[in-house]
């Protein structure tokens, strides 16, 4: 019986436009670098560190009288049901942009769609939550309206390159044998990418969790609305428990995520 010897796999190459590409992002960095007026020297000096020293030493210790804990409590509250709401709506507005971004109507149609999603994504959270905060007022729901929209242009993306990489094969083999193009479409396609469309969702929902506490800055409330608001007065010991609250939140979304993806990949 004769052994046959498998050679091992050949290293990837770099191809000449990859090694382009990667020079010419080099040198944007250096460049950056270079235009840039960084003062890194004064970061390090004696008065920065004394400074800096000084404005931690005002946050401790945090505030925990019971009043100002419910407080926050509630206000962890508000933020957790933004961003959950955010990333609902989003995910809902999403899927139905993408099924006509991934081309299943028509080129054109797919191209339209596609700009949509562009401009939805391409304007930050901040900017659509200084615009929907003028048209809803201050408060959760301008907020809410903020991650939906900037979400909704993330996902659908997303969503419909999961749609456009899935195998056609299988809905394609339902159609011949007489399956309805919805059913087959329910039956074959979404099930391939429902696992990596929820994956995609719960990861901009933990995103989301830190875009709700930065839009409260601007007035759509939360833990951000607390924290500006504190602050502004220097009253560092309650910005400190707000801080934490946020950390909290942060943690514990990230580690249900976490476990919720692993549930889905079993």
């Amino acid at each position: 019986m004769k052994s046959t010897l498998t050679l091992p796999p050949r290293p990837p190459s770099i191809s000449a436009g990859m090694l382009v590409l990667l020079l010419s992002l080099l040198a944007l960095v250096l460049a950056s670098f270079a235009t840039l007026p960084l003062k890194w020297s004064e970061f390090f000096t004696a008065e920065a560190v004394h400074t800096t020293a000084e404005f931690l030493r005002g946050f401790a210790p945090p505030e925990l009288a019971p009043n100002f804990v419910r407080k926050v409590a509630m206000a962890t509250l508000e933020t957790l049901s933004m961003s959950a709401l955010g990333t609902l709506f989003a995910a809902v507005l999403g899927f139905l942009m993408a099924l006509p971004a991934s081309g299943r109507f028509g080129p054109v149609l797919r191209g339209v769609v596609r700009f949509k999603l562009n401009i939805l994504r391409s304007i930050p959270e901040l900017v659509w939550a200084s615009i929907l905060l003028i048209a809803a007022g201050l408060g959760p729901f301008g907020g809410t309206l903020a991650l939906a929209a900037h979400t909704a242009g993330v996902l659908g993306r997303l969503f419909a390159d999961a749609l456009e990489n899935a195998s056609p094969l299988p809905e394609q083999s339902l159609r011949i044998n007489g399956a309805r193009p919805l059913v087959a479409f329910l039956y074959a396609t979404l099930p391939q990418t429902v696992p990596q469309m929820m994956s995609y969702t719960l990861y901009r929902w933990e995103n989301n969790i830190r875009a709700a506490a930065i839009l409260g800055v601007v007035g759509a409330g939360g833990l951000g609305q607390m924290l500006k608001y504190h602050l502004a007065l220097f009253q560092m010991q309650q910005a400190a428990t707000v801080i934490l609250a946020m950390l909290v939140l942060v943690a514990l979304v990230d580690a249900l995520s976490f476990a919720l993806r692993r549930w889905m990949m079993r």
